[in-house]
């Protein structure tokens, strides 16, 4: 059965790229598989891997890297999708002294439940980046470290620093969970097929301990700052829609308050739900007018002038009316967080 699918697929060479033992690749499924026996060599001798180690592969393919992380670790877990993959995997290592260590998983790895291990080693689909990243990162107990290879924007976005162009609530994100290092650049003749991008190796180290936010309040508050990153902070606090959120959020909050006595540090924000959608377009706007923002109501008065000044108040303590998303530090994303919440403003 299997050499019949295989053979079925061959015959449809605009998909599909036919490799050794007749596997072919699927390009759809983002399967690139790395071919330069140097670069495999340099990604294993970057990951520090340890003896004693447990690594967690995804997506290895027909085993390159697999082999080189055996010979390093002391056993791989490897997680693929692919039945045809699975099966090459198991008929290249088996009557091997690695077959012993080596466990493969054949799934989706965004819908498998990981199991315990040390470092993560993968060259992954880039489909799955965002998702893979936060699924590790929330991966317990946490781990040493990853090595992944991304597609070299999504890398450069995970290690870009306040005032870089690609710095984004992505990079924020990211970097409220981990420290995340650059570590080679990969040109994309280094694969088989070769993909239409470049790439790159992090490595993404999970902060121990990990800084303790409620993370539907940060979403929802980093949604707001990054929707115009290049505006003013002023001037996105002054918009209509995002004083009447707040508006509201501070409004159920007083009356929670009031029934149960509890103040807001007492309080459990998570079940008031995202105020914005996950689409939420994160906007270049070098060179607009900033007072364009001051949303005013019908009758040309400033709308919620009393709850707007007390929004802006918040600001003006921080010093942060006049400063930009685009060029503030996680630790000040943290600050004016915890300023807007002394003030009992919230976002979520």
């Amino acid at each position: 059965m299997a050499g019949g699918k295989i053979k079925k697929e061959k015959g449809k060479p605009q998909q599909h790229m036919p490799y050794q033992g007749g596997i072919s690749f699927h390009k759809s499924k983002g399967q690139h598989i790395l071919k330069n026996p140097l670069l495999v060599d340099s990604i294993v001798q970057k990951s520090g891997i340890k003896s004693t180690d447990t690594i967690l592969e995804i997506g290895p393919g027909t085993g390159n890297l697999t082999k080189k992380l055996l010979e390093a670790g002391k056993k791989v877990i490897a997680v693929e999708i692919d039945p045809r993959m699975v099966l090459e995997l198991q008929r290249r290592f088996q009557g091997t002294p690695y077959s012993t260590r080596l466990q493969v998983i054949q799934g989706d790895v965004l819908r498998t439940d990981l199991p315990y291990f040390d470092i993560c080693v993968a060259n992954i689909p880039y489909q799955i980046s965002s998702p893979l990243t936060f699924k590790l990162l929330d991966h317990k107990p946490a781990f040493r470290c990853a090595i992944i290879m991304f597609q070299r924007e999504f890398a450069v976005r995970l290690v870009a620093q306040p005032g870089d162009k690609l710095y984004c609530r992505l990079t924020v994100n990211t970097q409220l969970l981990a420290r995340v290092s650059h570590l080679l650049k990969v040109g994309r003749n280094n694969f088989r097929p070769p993909p239409k991008v470049d790439s790159s190796v992090v490595r993404i180290e999970p902060r121990k301990p990990r800084i303790e936010v409620n993370q539907k309040e940060w979403d929802g508050f980093l949604r707001i700052c990054f929707n115009r990153k290049n505006k003013t902070l002023g001037s996105i606090f002054r918009q209509k829609n995002v004083l009447s959120l707040l508006e509201k959020n501070y409004k159920t909050v007083q009356s929670l308050k009031q029934v149960t006595g509890e103040t807001d540090s007492k309080m459990d924000f998570s079940s008031f739900g995202d105020s914005f959608e996950d689409d939420a377009m994160e906007m270049d706007d070098d060179g607009a007018d900033d007072n364009e923002m001051d949303v005013e109501d019908e009758d040309g008065e400033a709308v919620q002038s009393e709850f707007k000044d007390k929004v802006l108040a918040v600001l003006k303590e921080g010093d942060f009316e006049e400063k930009r998303s685009s060029k503030l530090t996680l630790q000040e994303f943290l600050y004016l967080l915890s300023l807007f919440n002394k003030a009992g403003l919230h976002f979520s």
